[in-house]
């Protein structure tokens, strides 16, 4: 896959191979939201791949079990290739709400190294920085992505290479003019309920037009394309 890298001087990828894709969802959210872009997470997706070859992309956030959008959306994710790993929100004493999925996304980047070559996460939270060295360590090429504002640097510097979103805001922006069959929500944040927006007026859900094949990690060690999920251009 080849880009317009006049876009940004730093927009350079070498042979990614095997490529996994870790998302903190709610970290992502509100850095897009801070930077106010709306994120097309099919167009997200494959800018991240590059030229590689994808393991797995998952998308790690809290979620509120009354949050039809957010279900919505989620429901569309896993549609398109992304395993959805989720967490029930807490309530504190406080009052705040959240669902904390640094743990899962540290463990499932340790315990699939070795079965890719490249490691995109995404997040600015500086408290993967000791899980960034560790798979490191086991060979791993390791990138980080995100707002270079919203990103710990501490996170930048341990990483092999930096993603800034900020610089290739256009290439994953959603395309609000677009019309097309269906509609997805954008991310709603777990303590934001808006009404479903996923189902056609007739009341039929929406079935995304390119639906993703995951791989079967039973079958990895025979090294066979069907190790890849296929990421498509809805265009």
């Amino acid at each position: 896959m080849q880009f317009d890298t006049t876009t940004s001087s730093s927009w350079k990828f070498g042979h990614r191979g095997r490529v996994a894709v870790f998302i903190d969802g709610n970290n992502l959210f509100h850095a897009a939201r801070f930077h106010t872009i709306d994120i097309d997470y099919n167009k997200l997706l494959r800018i991240l791949l590059g030229d590689g070859r994808l393991l797995r992309a998952f998308f790690y956030t809290g979620v509120d079990a009354g949050a039809e959008r957010q279900q919505g959306f989620l429901l569309w994710m896993r549609r398109n290739g992304f395993r959805v790993v989720q967490k029930e929100l807490k309530t504190f004493y406080d009052g705040t709400r959240k669902a904390n999925l640094d743990v899962e996304i540290a463990v499932d980047m340790l315990s699939l190294a070795g079965r890719y070559d490249t490691a995109v996460l995404v997040s600015g939270d500086e408290d993967f920085v000791y899980a960034i060295n560790a798979v490191a360590y086991k060979g791993c090429r390791v990138e980080v992505a995100g707002f270079r504002s919203n990103t710990a640097p501490r996170l930048i510097d341990v990483a092999d290479f930096f993603i800034d979103l900020g610089d290739i805001a256009e290439l994953i922006r959603k395309d609000m003019t677009q019309v097309g069959d269906y509609d997805v929500p954008s991310f709603v944040p777990p303590d934001e309920m808006p009404m479903p927006h996923i189902l056609r007026p007739n009341g039929r859900e929406q079935m995304p037009r390119n639906v993703a094949v995951e791989p079967n990690f039973a079958e990895e060690e025979n090294e066979n394309t069907n190790d890849f999920v296929r990421v498509n251009d809805e265009r």
